[in-house]
């Protein structure tokens, strides 16, 4: 029988719920109380995480909160090799996710289109 989820998906999001609790509880940086983490994209080897993250300040500039989580990498990575148990733990990369952004541009998009 064929697993439902493979392991790629239950480390994205093991490591996902992980790292919001890490920057949510752990991590003293004002710049990253406005963000929340999006979605996790896992290598193959499970060596690089391409973490994607979204701020709850739609007006506000989004290399703020990029450039606080590219310094606390090493430290909310030291922390997640202490919460979840795995032989390596994956390089931290940080994108910014801007489906909300998208999702927001198409619905005014419609909204205009049904008034004319």
């Amino acid at each position: 029988m064929q697993r439902e989820f493979s392991r790629n998906q239950r480390m994205s999001s093991l490591i996902l719920r992980t790292l919001n609790k890490i920057i949510r509880i752990d991590v003293d940086d004002p710049s990253l109380h406005e963000i929340t983490l999006t979605a996790i994209d896992l290598s193959h080897d499970l060596s690089i995480a391409k973490v994607y993250f979204s701020s709850l300040d739609l007006n506000g500039d989004i290399d703020i909160p990029k450039k606080g989580l590219n310094r606390a990498a090493g430290f909310i990575r030291k922390r997640l090799g202490s919460e979840i148990k795995i032989r390596h733990v994956p390089e931290l990369r940080f994108f910014h996710d801007q489906s909300s952004e998208k999702a927001n541009e198409i619905s005014e998009l419609i909204r205009k289109s049904k008034v004319n």
